[in-house]
């Protein structure tokens, strides 16, 4: 990651606030279904029942999603153009909506309060969103790309985005939980909802639960 990358992402921790912070498990890299067997399960899930998801199941998600895989070169389990890592990870649950840092492996509280209907508003009134036990969000920070691919970086931001949403939906089946990807939102109302530095755009909602029986 170069210079501006770090940078900004200390400005995204330090946006995070001096809230609770969440040590997560160690994401388990060894057992789980297999890929085959994930990929089959697949599904755009909607409905969703109230159970939660455990602090192991949250974490192991967003370390698929954009965890680190070497920590001495700062490697993620999604690739990205030139290794500049332009995404940024959250998850609103009831507790509140929590920044991942996939340094540590650990979540930092930025709003101590259940935002989750909100969003649903926000996201043109889709019930899953409000209705899901957790929803993760993933936002970009187009710069940091931009400065070396120049015109070329929104295709290679929104492509990565789809790379670490499809790891996420991936997980979620080999969990036996539901989860589904929701572009459709006013992008404004959902940075304010999640306090977003002025430089990250919204780009993904993805609430995952267990499927309502």
């Amino acid at each position: 990651m170069n210079l501006l990358g770090w940078m900004s992402m200390v400005v995204m921790a330090q946006a995070a606030g001096a809230g609770e912070v969440i040590r997560l498990p160690p994401p388990d890299t060894t057992g789980g279904a297999t890929l085959s067997l994930s990929l089959a399960a697949r599904r755009s899930v909607r409905s969703f029942g109230e159970e939660p998801l455990t602090v192991a199941q949250i974490g192991q998600l967003l370390w698929a999603a954009q965890g680190m895989t070497d920590a001495v070169r700062g490697l993620r389990t999604a690739p990205s153009s030139g290794a500049l890592y332009p995404l940024e990870t959250f998850v609103v649950l009831p507790e509140g909506v929590y920044w991942y840092n996939p340094r540590h492996h650990e979540l930092a509280l930025k709003i101590p309060r259940d935002q989750r209907k909100a969003l649903q508003k926000a996201a043109l009134n889709q019930g899953a969103v409000g209705d899901a036990p957790a929803v993760f969000v993933f936002a970009a920070v187009y710069e940091r790309v931009a400065a070396k691919y120049k015109g070329r970086a929104t295709r290679y931001v929104d492509m990565e985005a789809g790379h670490a949403c499809q790891n996420l939906l991936l997980q979620a089946a080999a969990f036996n939980l539901g989860a589904v990807p929701v572009g459709a939102f006013h992008d404004d109302r959902i940075a304010e909802l999640l306090k977003l530095p002025k430089e990250a755009s919204p780009l993904y909602l993805v609430p995952v639960g267990y499927p309502k029986r």
